[in-house]
């Protein structure tokens, strides 16, 4: 199974895991969370990441989501792919994290494509006018 490491600002990674355990009924043991605040040491979390992985990873490699592009946790998540076995992907939302833990016989990259994909498709209009 492909673990998932959600790398956030703040608490905003477990507040998608307590929304995951409310749509699923439980959070899955394949995913956590790395959440980074302003007053940490990025190399200290940066550590914390790779041991998180360790974790995760059993067998068929870590999917890292992250918030924002280029700020500090996607920077630190960055740091985090240099192995095959680690795919990143910014701009994490809750359609998206529930897409990739639904699929849990998918490759990693297939799963980063879901994941991109799932962030797009569920980004929609809300007014039915539009």
């Amino acid at each position: 199974m492909i673990g998932i490491l959600l790398v956030t600002h703040n608490g905003l990674g477990g507040s998608f895991i307590d929304c995951v355990k409310h749509v699923l009924g439980e959070v899955p043991a394949n995913l956590k969370g790395l959440s980074v605040y302003a007053s940490d040491d990025p190399q200290a979390k940066l550590r914390e990441g790779h041991e998180l992985i360790k974790q995760l990873d059993g067998g068929g490699g870590v999917l890292i989501l992250a918030d924002v592009f280029g700020a500090t946790p996607s920077n630190i998540g960055r740091q985090l792919c240099h192995t095959d076995r680690v795919i990143g992907v910014a701009g994490v939302n809750l359609p998206m994290l529930l897409r990739v833990l639904r699929q849990p016989d998918r490759t990693l990259p297939e799963l980063a494509k879901m994941a991109i994909d799932g962030g797009r498709e569920c980004i929609v209009h809300m007014n039915p006018d539009n």
